[in-house]
């Protein structure tokens, strides 16, 4: 019986809640995630002074273009900060704790926040050099993370 269970024990028997997706409510954000699903990663590029930019959005910070294009990234880049978490802030990563929280800048120039995987706690660096990966958050959703390259 769940009654018999220490408290501690019963949260441990129930299961995990599925990790969120992401939800934008912006259609600029929706096309990133969209495009995230084929397993490639891809920023916007302006069209009116080439640079590179992430989060998307209408225009360019730097020149002020509306014009752009969704180019494939290479998913090569480095540890530009990180952190490590302890608690989760959702049940649904309970397990994964303790986890690396890192911004990753991508060659093309964008950062990125993102998810270490796959790389102890005390391996993470300045300037690790790392490559993409997709977790798969429940049956089909592809979420950008990073691994030691």
């Amino acid at each position: 019986m769940d009654e018999d269970l220490s408290p501690k024990a019963r949260a441990a028997a129930a299961a995990a809640p599925a990790k969120p997706r992401p939800r934008p409510q912006d259609p600029v954000e929706q096309e990133f995630w969209k495009r995230c699903q084929d397993g490639h990663l891809y920023f916007q590029k302006c069209g009116g002074c080439g640079s590179w930019r992430h989060l998307p959005r209408y225009m360019c910070a730097r020149c002020g273009s509306p014009d752009f294009a969704w180019e494939q990234s290479s998913g090569k880049g480095t540890v530009f900060s990180w952190t490590v978490v302890h608690q989760a802030l959702h049940p649904a990563f309970a397990a994964d704790i303790p986890y690396v929280a890192a911004v990753v800048e991508l060659d093309e120039g964008v950062r990125m926040a993102t998810r270490l995987i796959d790389c102890p706690i005390d391996a993470v660096r300045l300037d690790l050099p790392v490559a993409l990966a997709f977790e798969t958050i429940g049956e089909d959703f592809r979420l950008p993370v990073f691994r030691p390259a």
